[in-house]
């Protein structure tokens, strides 16, 4: 194998304990303690290993304020070659495309590189955006998730992480690689070894360096709106007596707070009719074999078409997925446009992109899945459209898309606009709900053509989950590690009385006890059914930020100074083993549960 130029892009972030939101409803960055980003620091050690393993070199660069020059260092340091720090007051305001506009002026400056690492997603805003809106901007393949990586004469082979999937992939070089979180360990570096790193290795660019934008807020096509703290308020209500009356207790204090109730979707609204006359276009994206996701996307679309007088255009990417016109219609669309042959995402989004030159739509929504954010940041990068990722509200007001999102863990809420002509987003799934259909009608359908661009090949994909399992989940039960899984049978009774899903900490999937798609926390999934039992769980906020969404939790735990019971309604000090069958039985008495 040829030595390898490696390029890492890192991110500096604040960590979250101490975030604070300012008067002014802003994020208090002053004094606030910052890190690299999780994902990031897992690209460094992967960038340094290529670089070693051929020969090659490994630079690491960052956008951002002069204070991340910190985690610039922390690449040197981990065994980088040298650093590059892009700052300048110009780029503040940067939103995903105008930041992978300014990373992709720099890789060709600072270049050329075979392979470009960054973070699967930031932390702090869990879009995953810039990654594939880099690699449309250099026109180069983009992986996923990678987790496994393996060298050959023409390329990589990689293991991708998907929501609910494994995927074997083979990618050309030059390519843009987003790293999962067990593809390595972390890039250690301590503050002594940061600030001791050699001046002549490390590089700054400014916004002239880089040519003439429009660069930070002017050259960004979103901007954000009112924020809000999501401060949730629990009863942290420990019970105590003998542990079947505590069981008792806990069950009626669950019927009271209705947590039992059957459904997460509180909303039976209708999908709306269809508008006669439509002046715009609203495009919704639908992932292969994703029905869940389809149905609530549809069903949202109709309701905004209605505000705005819009047709729903539903474009499947697969035409075998299996979506029938007459599902899609009752779920909410008016047109249906079908991708000619089954297609990669960057072939998917160069077609929409395409499509949309000519159709000019006011709107594209797509889910917030690896398949989604990858084609949503491609077309947007095509289009110079501004996209927000991960949202779980949408609104109309004043004729335009107002997309809600969280960031920070949940712990913060932000009304994102788009300013650009076509507004798109990414919707997390299972946060809107599922509308009760309308009359099926004939759908006009159209057939796109597909350019294959054979720079990826996709060598096996393993469904191993449902991804909308957990979202659509009205109970979820938690365990953490020390659940051993020979013993996950003893929870099959509670989870069929209480119709639920089993989820888990990073440290039951990093042993792969359950799939990672099961993962809940700041690198896994967030969730919000109307109840969590947390089993054994010890509460350490990289999972409970995951959960905050939920409408009651309860957490059983021998621990009395586990923090799990600081973030839950309703606390039980005792051993799981014990509490499960007491809390079957009691569930099980009560009127109508077995039936529901």
């Amino acid at each position: 194998m040829r030595p390898l130029r490696i390029a890492v892009l890192v991110k500096q972030i604040p960590r979250f304990e101490a975030m604070q939101l300012g008067a002014d409803g802003r994020l208090k960055r002053d004094g606030v303690e910052l890190s690299m980003n999780p994902y990031c620091l897992r690209a460094v050690t992967k960038g340094v290993e290529l670089a070693q393993q051929t020969g090659g070199s490994c630079t690491v660069m960052s956008l951002g304020p002069p204070a991340a020059e910190d985690v610039v260092r922390w690449g040197v340091a981990a065994g980088a070659e040298r650093g590059i720090l892009i700052s300048d007051p110009a780029f503040a305001g940067s939103d995903t495309l105008a930041t992978a506009r300014a990373l992709a002026a720099a890789v060709a400056k600072a270049g050329p590189f075979d392979v470009i690492l960054v973070g699967k997603n930031s932390v702090d805003a869990d879009t995953g955006q810039v990654g594939p809106e880099l690699a449309e901007l250099l026109g180069y393949p983009f992986a996923p998730a990678v987790r496994t990586l393996d060298l050959h004469e023409d390329g990589l082979r990689l293991g991708c992480e998907y929501d609910d999937a494994w995927g074997e992939l083979d990618i050309s070089l030059p390519a843009v690689l987003a790293t999962a979180e067990r593809l390595c360990d972390p890039a250690r570096a301590e503050p002594a070894d940061r600030a001791a790193v050699a001046p002549e290795k490390l590089s700054r660019f400014t916004a002239a360096d880089l040519g003439a934008g429009p660069w930070g807020q002017a050259g960004s096509p979103t901007s954000v709106g009112d924020t809000k703290l999501l401060e949730v308020q629990r009863a942290r209500q420990i019970l105590e007596g003998p542990l079947p009356a505590q069981i008792v207790q806990a069950v009626a204090l669950l019927r009271e707070r209705g947590a039992l109730a059957a459904t997460t979707q509180t909303a039976r609204a209708s999908v709306a009719p269809v508008v006669p006359q439509p002046v715009h276009t609203l495009l919704v994206l639908l992932e292969p074999a994703q029905a869940g996701s389809a149905r609530e996307l549809l069903g949202a679309a109709s309701q905004l078409a209605a505000q705005i007088g819009a047709r729903v255009v539903a474009l499947q990417a697969d035409p075998q997925s299996g979506l029938t016109p007459d599902a899609l219609s009752a779920w909410g669309a008016d047109h249906l446009v079908i991708c000619q042959q089954a297609a990669l995402e960057a072939e998917v989004a160069q077609s929409v992109a395409d499509w949309s030159v000519t159709e000019r739509p006011w709107g594209i929504l797509a889910p917030s899945t690896s398949w989604g954010r990858e084609v949503a940041s491609r077309v947007a990068a095509r289009l110079g459209a501004g996209l927000t990722g991960d949202a779980i509200q949408l609104e109309v007001t004043d004729q335009r898309l107002v997309s809600w999102k969280p960031a920070f863990g949940g712990r913060l809420l932000a009304a994102i606009r788009a300013t650009s002509p076509v507004q798109m987003v990414t919707v997390r799934p299972g946060v809107l709900p599922r509308l009760t259909p309308r009359p099926a009608a004939p759908l006009t359908v159209e057939a796109l053509a597909v350019t294959p661009q054979g720079r990826l090949r996709i060598l096996s994909r393993q469904q191993n989950d449902q991804l909308d399992a957990l979202a659509l989940a009205p109970c979820v039960v938690g365990v953490g590690a020390g659940l051993p899984p020979e013993r996950y049978g003893e929870l099959d009774p509670l989870l069929r009385v209480l119709k639920a899903e089993l989820a888990a900490t990073r440290k039951v999937t990093d042993q792969h006890w359950l799939p990672h798609s099961r993962q809940i926390g700041i690198t896994g999934r967030s969730i919000a059914p109307n109840l969590y039992i947390a089993l054994g769980i010890s509460g350490r906020f990289n999972h409970t930020c995951g959960i905050q969404g939920s409408g009651t939790i309860v957490a059983i735990n021998p621990d009395a100074k586990a923090p799990m019971f600081a973030e839950a309604d309703i606390g039980i000090v005792a051993d799981w083993a014990a509490c499960v069958p007491l809390f079957v039985h009691a569930l099980e008495g009560m009127h109508g549960v077995g039936e529901r």
